[in-house]
């Protein structure tokens, strides 16, 4: 895990095509100014990134254990916290087992199209 520098944008934004099917470049260039984006690498190759680890960044990994290690390397939340989805409940026990708390439960609902990801993320509360 390191911060993410310009040169990442391309990367992140085949990480979450790849995972969400869109990038979310403009996100990714925002936190990169403000400082806050961060990425995750395995055996050289960016796996993952997160914009912030904040109710109003996301995160996207192409496994759990991508989130993870963003997630365990943060130093701290922005705002009331962060999300993750119940549904990845791999993610979910883990960051109980390591002391995280659920404070409140959402659940996101869609009208129209809908894709699951291919991967491990954590949502934003703007998305």
């Amino acid at each position: 895990m390191r911060a993410a520098t310009d040169a990442d944008l391309t990367a992140c934004n085949e990480v979450c095509r790849r995972v969400h099917g869109t990038d979310r470049g403009g996100e990714v260039i925002d936190a990169l100014k403000q400082g806050t984006a961060r990425v995750v690498e395995h055996d050289g190759r960016l796996t993952g990134y997160a914009t912030d680890l904040a109710f109003f960044a996301h995160a996207v990994g192409e496994t759990t254990d991508d989130i993870k290690a963003l997630v365990g390397a943060a130093v701290t939340f922005g705002g009331p916290g962060i999300l993750v989805p119940a549904s990845n409940s791999a993610l979910l026990q883990w960051g109980l087992h390591n002391g995280l708390k659920i404070t409140q439960l959402m659940t996101m609902m869609t009208i129209g199209l809908y894709n699951e990801p291919a991967g491990a993320y954590l949502p934003s509360i703007l998305y």
